[in-house]
């Protein structure tokens, strides 16, 4: 098994970026990861003013996968997701959705305690660990890790937890894979500009798809098949979601168009992932057991 330090990370997905890694698809590769600040608040003490804001979201790696070429689809199976027992979640002026109404920065520690992050005495949130930043390096010009597109990044996308297989576009030669960001809880939306962000380790299996054009990124896991869109305005964002799953159920699985659109406006899903980052994420959700019915195997994706 091959391990990545959380020493070794980057700021931007790019297709200069050097590779601190090479690995055979097919190889399981361990990522350390810090939390989104880069692991410098250590307690609510912390001067929020004094937080170098070169170093957020950083991304462990990047990784090499051999034999991997443009057009290629990178298939990260995330087997384990492993976190600190300590989180941190931060609000202010100009942060999130209520920026426009808060008037003082705050910084809030949040144990993790008997599967829950404690907010308070009240309040406690039951855990569900996932991956915030997660991507392949552009075709062109670096990508910040702060933002999501294409070719994944911070997609903040709460499906990237354990025993989901996300596809991914191969844009340059090796792919140059990188992840991190973990939360240790997030909802749909991401409102505050975080969720309870944390350090932590991610293990995941790497192979390739050759020969397919799919409409990525994509997702798939023991419930749903997922599509995600980044745009800068969220509608953009949900209507591409839901254009790429019709045009995989159309030109994948020979499903009329309007059939496609029949279905999933009957049985699936188009939720917001997050709203807070530079470009807003969506997903379309489909129940996989409609997609194996109308004859999708996972068994292509490795599932």
């Amino acid at each position: 098994m091959y391990r990545v330090k959380k020493q070794d990370v980057i700021y931007a997905m790019s297709p200069e970026n050097e590779p601190v890694l090479k690995v055979e698809a097919g190889s399981i590769v361990t990522f350390e990861t810090c939390d989104c600040f880069n692991d410098q608040i250590q307690s609510a003490d912390t001067v929020f003013h004094e937080l170098d804001w070169n170093r957020i979201n950083p991304a462990s790696g990047p990784i090499y996968i051999e034999g991997t070429e443009p057009g290629d689809i990178l298939v990260i199976h995330i087997q384990k997701i492993e976190i600190k027992n300590q989180g941190v979640m931060v609000s202010g002026p100009e942060l999130g959705v209520m920026g426009f109404d808060l008037h003082e920065n705050v910084i809030k520690m949040i144990p993790i305690q008997d599967g829950k992050a404690v907010l308070s005495d009240k309040l406690q949130v039951p855990i569900n660990p996932m991956i915030g930043v997660i991507g392949t390096a552009p075709a062109e010009a670096a990508i910040s890790c702060g933002t999501p597109g294409d070719h994944g990044g911070n997609m903040d996308c709460k499906q990237m937890r354990e025993g989901t297989t996300l596809l991914l576009p191969v844009n340059v030669p090796g792919a140059l894979f990188a992840l991190g960001d973990l939360h240790a809880a997030m909802a749909d939306g991401e409102v505050a500009v975080c969720g309870v962000e944390i350090a932590g380790e991610v293990t995941v299996k790497l192979d390739v798809i050759k020969g397919k054009q799919w409409p990525l990124p994509m997702a798939v896991n023991q419930e749903h098949l997922i599509t995600i869109a980044s745009e800068k305005e969220l509608d953009k964002a949900a209507d591409r979601a839901v254009i790429n799953m019709v045009q995989f159920l159309h030109e994948e699985l020979g499903v009329e168009k309007a059939e496609a659109t029949f279905l999933l406006s009957a049985a699936g899903d188009l939720r917001i992932c997050q709203v807070v980052d530079p470009l807003k994420t969506a997903r379309m959700e489909l129940p996989l057991a409609y997609a194996t019915a109308l004859g999708f195997d996972s068994k292509i994706v490795g599932r």
